[in-house]
């Protein structure tokens, strides 16, 4: 497959005193995509998993304003470590680049919060839909 990507509306609520989406609504546009991946990509609630969100990285290229409607978030996979995922993150409205973003989720024991292994049913799942 490749890449997947999903569409999020701009809400009123999103747009700042400047009139556009205000920065700190990017990772919570990240966030729903990510969410959206492991439902539809992996079948998982990520709301039920050990899973924390360990870096978060944001470059933005051009305002979204209201009329823009919609964006477009698309993820890839960077890196697939033994405890943790990189995803990249690219923000589109229409065909163009908004923003481009890099996070790192990891993987916890749910008993003892440290570290652990990525689960090998989401490793098999994510090597063959990124064709890593």
């Amino acid at each position: 497959m490749g890449t997947y990507t999903t569409e999020i509306d701009v809400r009123f609520r999103d747009i700042d005193a400047m009139g556009h989406v205000n920065n700190a609504v990017y990772a919570t546009y990240l966030e729903q995509a990510r969410t959206e991946y492991f439902r539809d990509v992996l079948d998982a609630d990520l709301s039920a998993l050990a899973t924390v969100l360990a870096s978060l990285s944001i470059d933005f290229r051009r305002p979204v304003e209201l009329t823009d409607g919609v964006v477009t978030v698309a993820i890839d996979i960077a890196e697939l470590g033994t405890s943790s995922v990189t995803m990249t993150h690219d923000v589109r409205v229409g065909g163009e680049v908004v923003a481009e973003a890099e996070a790192t989720l990891v993987s916890l024991d749910p008993d003892s919060g440290e570290p652990a292994p990525v689960p090998d049913e989401y490793r098999s799942t994510i090597e063959s839909y990124h064709g890593i």
